[in-house]
């Protein structure tokens, strides 16, 4: 009796803070709510809710009219693993050990840090963890900390829990990660394509961005298939659903670097009659900040050494800056740390002698702009926008200015107009390293770069020849049908 009045109470509190802080609620539930992570593969605010009128994303579009649209929403890297490793834990991955993506020697987590779940099963909820829309296995995790997946969930789907128990669900989808797929249902018109200015207005660009956009289609029947389930068991009504991206679209500059193409993903998140329907937000979320969010929901109180904040309690202070870190991606060595805030963004290469574009297996088998690129800069073909990429060094800070250049195309580091913004987040950015960043530098990793740059074969032709094999293969799938 004494649990259930203090259950009681404490939704009342938290659903007061919500009533102030995002708009105003119709009634108080008297449950704990069940809470569903939808969580997407590489995917960026390429949806019809986010304005992108030639992607079809119905169920996601349907998701954000019935609750809050989140346009800043930052992950604290770019590449899936020490994200999953982030937001599982409310912890940068820089300060866990869990940065770099994939080790092979993972992680032990400091005794007192502990995945958010565990605090949730104690409090008597049911932990689901699946990949699929079908949600029957297998468990899907990422993380980079040492663990055992069938032992820190229950099962693959809410089904599994005892009547009436509340459950936590987080379902990964492996869309928009490459290889892309053709939704040949409603095919994206490859002459309407809008491409970013860093990227070259090219036959071959448009058909690979449309590809992404026509996998982000499937990507949405996906969500369609998971909210019908939730709806048909008579979830729907006291179950909060976040959706959102692991990280950025798999594009060259994106994925991977710390630009808002690799690191601002869409986050939508739904609670019928608690949260107010067709809110468009620009408040600064990062992904470390879902872990102490989903536990003041369930009425648990945030561990001190978390990092995130809990966002949807009024209590909690907005986050003036955020930050992302990029080390090794497969086999390719790397150290790139970032702030942000709403407006401005500061970058710092701690290897200016490295280009961008140093050598990726994952990106040379997968992505056919990057042989692209290489091939049209021999050819004197790139615009300046696209050459900054392309360049054999990189500057050691970049400075943006995000409203008025949402591309992060003109560097202001060096303007003095801009001496003040640099200073600050400069100051800033070392204060979160000497605070936050805890990783090793540089990992030993001698078998893991052997291993993940021979993820394909041995590519002796020149790089025009090795584009014409992309050509071949883009032209073979566009030329497919639709089912209309």
């Amino acid at each position: 009796m004494k649990q259930s009045i203090i259950v009681v109470l404490a939704s009342i509190f938290l659903l007061l803070n919500h009533q102030n802080t995002m708009g105003q609620l119709k009634k108080l539930p008297v449950e704990r709510p069940n809470i569903l992570w939808i969580v997407a593969n590489d995917l960026s605010n390429d949806l019809g809710c986010y304005g992108n009128t030639l992607v079809h994303t119905p169920n996601l579009d349907r998701l954000a009219k019935k609750g809050v649209l989140y346009n800043n929403h930052i992950t604290v890297g770019a590449v899936c693993s020490p994200n999953r490793s982030a937001f599982i834990t409310g912890m940068h991955a820089v300060s866990i050990n869990s940065h770099n993506q994939f080790p092979t020697k993972k992680a032990v987590l400091p005794e007192q840090i502990k995945p958010f779940t565990e605090l949730l099963r104690n409090e008597g909820y049911y932990l689901a963890n699946s990949k699929g829309p079908e949600m029957n296995g297998p468990y899907s995790s990422g993380y980079n900390f040492e663990h055992n997946a069938a032992e820190m969930y229950d099962g693959f789907s809410w089904s599994g829990r005892k009547p009436g128990q509340p459950f936590f669900a987080q379902v990964h989808l492996t869309h928009a990660h490459r290889p892309f797929e053709r939704d040949l249902s409603r095919p994206v018109a490859v002459d309407k394509v809008i491409l970013p200015p860093y990227y070259p207005d090219h036959l071959i660009a448009r058909q690979d961005w449309a590809l992404y956009l026509e996998t982000i289609q499937l990507l949405d029947q996906q969500i369609g298939v998971i909210l019908d389930k939730l709806r048909e068991d008579g979830l729907e009504k006291n179950t909060i659903v976040f959706f959102f991206g692991d990280h950025g679209r798999a594009h060259i500059r994106d994925k991977q670097f710390l630009y808002d193409g690799g690191i601002n993903a869409p986050l939508i998140i739904s609670w019928p009659g608690m949260l107010p329907e067709g809110v468009k937000s620009n408040r600064l979320i990062s992904n470390i900040d879902f872990a102490p969010t989903a536990l003041e929901l369930a009425g648990i109180a945030k561990p001190v050494y978390m990092q995130g904040r809990d966002f949807l309690n009024k209590k909690s202070r907005p986050n003036n800056y955020v930050f992302a870190a990029r080390d090794r991606c497969d086999g390719t060595l790397d150290r790139i740390r970032m702030v942000r805030t709403k407006d401005f963004k500061l970058i710092r290469n701690f290897h200016p002698e490295r280009p961008y574009t140093q050598y990726s297996s994952y990106k040379r088998y997968s992505y056919p702009v990057w042989t692209l690129m290489k091939v049209l800069q021999e050819k004197g073909q790139l615009t300046a926008a696209q050459l900054l990429f392309m360049a054999p060094e990189r500057p050691p800070l970049e400075l943006y200015d995000l409203k008025n250049d949402p591309h992060e195309i003109a560097n202001l580091a060096n303007n003095p107009k801009y001496k003040n913004k640099l200073n600050e987040l400069n100051t800033v950015l070392d204060r979160w390293i000497l605070e936050a960043d805890k990783g090793p530098h540089p990992e030993a990793i001698e078998e893991i770069i052997k291993g993940r740059q021979s993820m394909g074969p041995d590519i002796t032709v020149s790089e025009e020849a090795f584009l014409a094999t992309w050509e071949k293969r883009l032209s073979a799938m566009w030329q497919t049908p639709s089912s209309k």
